[in-house]
Order: structure tokens, then sequence, then C-alpha cells
């Protein structure tokens, strides 16, 4: 009768609670979730749930677990010496030490592999930049052209003459000086239009000398006669100077168009005319099928990208690009000098 009331006294004592109970509900009786005291702790929420449960698989380390429970005791503010003997109590003072696996941390990349790539880097973009130069090139007179790459360049004078010279690699050459006016009335004044009353008055003066010597009255008259002939003689010259501007005026009529170049655009180039005063008077990339008339002050410097394609018309006449294109298809030379 003794034991079995012995075996119930003992049935009936208090269990003694483990130390992840205690903190479990200490947290909840002060409204405390898991993540509030992980973030009080500094730990993760697995952490604080493995102590909270007497699983200590996030904890291997004995002298960890015992801090750990300690501080959270402190935190919920609470003696932790209960919590620790239960822990005594529960898993005992001596235990085996879980080896620690090692943590591999990666290394962030030296600074000279950075350098490195970079380097790299920089040299494949400007190895795509040479590349796309190379092939804008390659594709012929579209491309504003580049200076000093010309050969000789000729040019067709005025007076019929073909002048070569040799293109300015500077692009900044002096503009070679215009044509003075009184060179092309020179022209119309060297011709021979005063010989014509000398050659008309020989004849006259073989006549004279094979006539009789006159008498008094004879020779008065002659006279008379000789000085109106020398007078008449005189002004044949100066109406043949005034008939020669009126003779120059028809050849005026096509100078006026000195001024004017057409250009028609079969293919896409780049052209740029400068006139007489270096002022730019056109400038673009021009596509095909296109038209343009430009106006300036002659002598014209012209740069004529993909000439084979353009036609140029001065003065009512064509011009043959062609013929003064470089070996890269561009034309540039001096037209009007």
């Amino acid at each position: 009768m003794s034991d079995i009331h012995i075996d119930d006294a003992a049935e009936t004592a208090p269990r003694q609670a483990s130390p992840g109970e205690m903190l479990r509900r200490e947290r909840e009786a002060q409204g405390l979730d898991r993540e509030e005291v992980a973030a009080a702790l500094n730990l993760r929420p697995a952490v604080i749930q493995g102590l909270e449960g007497d699983s200590y698989e996030e904890v291997p380390v004995a002298a960890y677990r015992r801090g750990y429970l300690r501080s959270y005791a402190h935190l919920l503010g609470i003696d932790d010496r209960p919590v620790l003997e239960a822990y005594k109590a529960r898993f005992g003072s001596q235990e085996t030490e879980h080896r620690i696996t090692p943590v591999q941390v990666t290394r962030p990349p030296s600074k000279l592999g950075a350098w490195l790539f970079r380097l790299v880097t920089v040299l494949v973009i400007a190895g795509l930049i040479g590349l796309t130069l190379m092939w804008w090139q390659s594709r012929g007179g579209s491309q504003p052209p580049a200076p000093g790459n010309s050969g000789p360049v000729s040019v067709d004078s005025l007076d019929g003459s073909t002048t070569i010279t040799e293109d300015d690699t500077s692009g900044d050459a002096s503009l070679p000086p215009l044509p003075e006016e009184e060179s092309d009335l020179g022209l119309v004044e060297d011709a021979p239009v005063v010989d014509a009353p000398d050659a008309a008055g020989a004849p006259a003066a073989d006549e004279a000398a094979e006539a009789p010597a006159p008498t008094g009255d004879e020779s008065a008259a002659d006279d008379t006669a000789a000085s109106d002939g020398q007078a008449a003689t005189e002004a044949e010259p100066d109406t043949a100077a005034e008939a020669a501007p009126e003779a120059g005026s028809p050849a005026e009529a096509p100078a006026a168009d000195r001024r004017v170049l057409e250009l028609t655009f079969n293919e896409q180039s780049w052209t740029e005319i400068f006139d007489a005063s270096n002022e730019r008077v056109f400038v673009g990339l021009q596509e095909p099928g296109t038209t343009a008339r430009v106006e300036g002050e002659p002598p014209f410097r012209l740069t004529v990208g993909n000439a084979t394609g353009v036609e140029l018309v001065w003065q009512g006449e064509p011009v043959d690009l062609a013929a003064r294109a470089g070996a890269n298809n561009v034309a540039r030379f001096t037209l009007g000098e």
C-alpha cells in the first residue's frame, strides 16, 4: 500500500523544464517573437529556434551554447543560473565537442587582375573602333576625305593650257591670285587694227610719187587733201579701238556664268567648295538623285568625294571629275584660275 503511494507522489511531482522551454515561455510572456530576439542578439532566427527547442545543431560548440543561453536570459531580464543548471542537468557538463567544418572564404580578385581586365576591355573597344573606321573608309568617297592623301591635281586654265599642281597637305594654302580683267581685254586690243590705215596709205604714197609735180594751185590743193587724209587715218584707229569693246561684248556673255557651278549627284558624295574669298559656299553629304547650284567668286577650290558618281557643269561645259580623282576616288582641284 505504501509503495503505491510513493509511485503516485513521484508521478505528481512537477517535471523540471528544459532551458529552451524556460526561455520560450518567458519570451511569449513578454510578447516578443523570435525575429526580434534574433535581431537583438545578432543571431539568426534558426539559432533562436534551436535554443528554444533544445536542438543545438546550429551551435555545435558547447561553450557557444552556454554563452547564447546566458545572453538570451539576460535579454529577457531573468536569472541565467536556473537556465544553465537545467542545461547541465539535461546534457551534462562533459560533452563531445563537434568538429567545426572550416568555411571556405572566396577571396576577391586582386587589383592586378582587375587592371588586366580593364586593359583587355579597352583594347577590345579600341580594336572595334579601328575596324569600324577602316570599314567606313573602304566604302569609297562617302566619307569626308582626309587631308594630305591626294596626288597631283591638274587644272585647266582659260587659255586652254593644263597645269599640274601638288595639293597642299595642310589644306590652308593661300588661294591663287585672281586673273586681272585687263588680261582678257588685252587679247582684243592686240588685234592688228591700227596697221590698216598704214597699209592703205602705202599705195597712196606710191601713187603720189609717180604723179607729176603739181603746180602752185595744185600743190595747195594736194596739201589740203593730204591733211584731210591724215585726219581720216588718225580717226580710223580710234573707231577701231571703240569697236573693240563692242566686239568683245558677245564674249563676255558666257563669262557671267563663271560664278555658277551646277552639280548632279548620281551616287552618294561628300562635297565641299570654297570660292576666291576662301568662303565655304557649299558643303555636305549629298544623296543620289539630288542636284545643287552653287554661286561664288571664282576660282573655286573643290573637294568632291566619290567623284565618278558626280557630274559638274561650269560655263555650260561638263568638267571631267574622273580624270581629277585620286586613288581614293576623291577629286581635289581648283577651277577657274
